[in-house]
């Protein structure tokens, strides 16, 4: 991408172009045939470069982002003043048709990680504390802190850290609905999760989600490395917190004993997220990150994409994908559910995109999730599973979830996500624990206010320093350096302790 270029045409076909800079009223687009603008354009927002009637869609990326509300001429900004949703329109499904074969591998790479006895590979080594239901959150992070506050794990170089897991439910619901299912299932992914070495579960004793259902349903028993404590039965807060050091101080040694070994790729499994996205995500993150998508997966590794309502208007891009007819269907079955969801609850897909996300020159749901489909790269899609549905196919994969990023990548994670990448334009702050998050810039701009939580800056991109497929290659370097124990800048500001978030269905009682 040249530096001189002020718009940004992704197809030949659009009708629109994406502003890199802000451009001023009266401006002649030299790179639009000599449109002039008819408005200040902000950067990273559509204008029009030929005229386009009232009803007509308008494409960008070559695809359908909207149909105009109104005559728009051409070099006037295109947003919501004069584009919406609008009307539905066919999208061609075309089952596996555009399957295409991994990239090429020369050489068998990979990382340094954790072997666990199961055989899967983490890329920390944490103690966990889960709690089973609010109630027990205090408990929990008491517990933590103590460990945070103390020099107890100064002896211990191998232990990355003890980390509090907790999460705002788990009564007051139906003790064998598909809301308590789905609780039980994402709270367990992380009692099981491979970058725990140990994990302490903590309850009250009455609440419906019961520590010995969630147990059943990952297939585990309490031992050495998974503590179950009950706090009606120990006697109460405090009592509770002194047993709850007290076991962690007794198997540190233990965890501590343990190594980084060199594992293959195919050990590493990516969550895939974007959040406070801007109108330069689909343009440099994210289809960076899809590249960086592709040669993990080169490499025998998986990648999960989620967000069901951030991809709507573009699953047929994925569909193509779809090794399987039947995989593709389970996605548009998926899709067709929340159109249903959506009318039922009298509300409407397209209130995503967010007010910021608007700001930021996204349009329309169709426009965004275009853009975020771009983190996928373009690798064959592999499965489709329910909300931290524990994940046993390799490759691309997709998980149904909210457009809410906190509650995706707690599901991803409880899926057996190890390390996550997420891509911004408007500076999101969010990170994990528990894997590892590599926050990526849309924009140089942002990176540059934000350098404490951003780690790799897609700017480049648009500022003609680099190409995708460079920034690409950067994220993957990264990917592989931290899973190798590299702290990423969400790591080294201790984010990530209040972020599990899990998706809470069914009646509330």
């Amino acid at each position: 991408m040249s530096e001189n270029t002020r718009i940004i045409k992704l197809n030949p076909v659009d009708e629109v172009a994406i502003a890199k800079v802000t451009i001023p009223s009266g401006s002649v687009l030299e790179d639009a045939g000599g449109v002039r603008t008819v408005t200040e354009i902000p950067g990273g927002h559509k204008v029009a470069l030929r005229k386009i009637q009232s009803g007509d869609p308008v494409h960008k990326y070559g695809q359908i982002i909207g149909f105009a509300t109104q005559d728009i001429e051409p070099g006037q900004h295109v947003h919501v003043q004069n584009l919406s949703m609008g009307h539905d329109f066919e999208r061609d499904y075309a089952f596996g048709k555009g399957v295409k074969p991994p990239l090429e591998v020369n050489e068998q790479l990979t990382f340094n990680g954790y072997l666990r006895p199961d055989g899967r590979g983490a890329t920390r080594n944490l103690i966990g504390i889960v709690s089973t239901v609010n109630c027990s959150a205090t408990t929990v992070k008491k517990i933590a802190e103590h460990f945070v506050r103390s020099d107890s794990l100064d002896r211990y170089p191998n232990i990355d850290g003890v980390v509090p897991v907790t999460h705002g439910f788990g009564c007051c619901i139906d003790t064998k609905g598909e809301g308590i299912q789905q609780l039980r299932r994402t709270v367990g992914g992380y009692v099981v999760h491979p970058n725990f070495a140990a994990v302490l579960v903590i309850g009250l004793g009455c609440e419906a989600n019961q520590m010995d259902a969630i147990f059943m349903t990952e297939k585990v028993s309490p031992g050495a490395r998974l503590i179950p404590l009950v706090m009606q039965e120990e006697g109460g807060t405090q009592n509770t917190v002194d047993a709850g050091i007290a076991a962690i101080e007794k198997i540190l040694p233990e965890i501590n004993d343990v190594k980084r070994e060199k594992l293959p790729l195919s050990h590493l499994v990516l969550a895939l997220q974007c959040g406070g996205s801007d109108g330069y995500s689909g343009i440099t993150a994210n289809p960076a990150l899809g590249h960086a998508v592709d040669l993990l997966v080169a490499q025998g590794g998986s990648a999960i994409l989620t967000e069901t309502p951030e991809i709507y208007g573009a699953e047929h891009l994925l569909t193509r994908r779809a090794v399987r007819r039947d995989i593709g269907e389970k996605l548009v079955d998926i899709i067709h559910g929340w159109e249903r969801y959506a009318e039922r609850e009298h509300g409407s897909i397209d209130n995503n995109p967010t007010p910021g996300n608007k700001k930021g020159g996204l349009t329309t749901i169709l426009e965004k999730s275009l853009g975020a489909v771009a983190k996928s790269g373009s690798t064959a899609l592999k499965g489709v599973y329910k909300y931290a549905e524990p994940v046993d196919a390799q490759g691309l994969l997709f998980m149904d979830a909210p457009g809410y990023d906190p509650m995706g990548a707690t599901g991803q994670i409880a899926s057996g996500a190890t390390l996550l990448a997420f891509t911004t334009g408007r500076g999101s702050c969010f990170g994990s624990r528990i894997a590892p998050t590599i926050k990526i810039a849309t924009n140089t701009d942002m990176y540059n206010r934000m350098q404490d939580d951003m780690d790799i800056n897609c700017g480049r991109i648009l500022d003609g320093k680099s190409s995708v497929t460079e920034m690409g290659e950067d994220i993957f370097r990264a990917i592989m350096r931290v899973a190798s124990g590299e702290q990423s800048k969400s790591e080294a500001l201790n984010v990530g302790n209040e972020e599990m978030v899990p998706w809470m269905i069914g009646a509330q009682m």
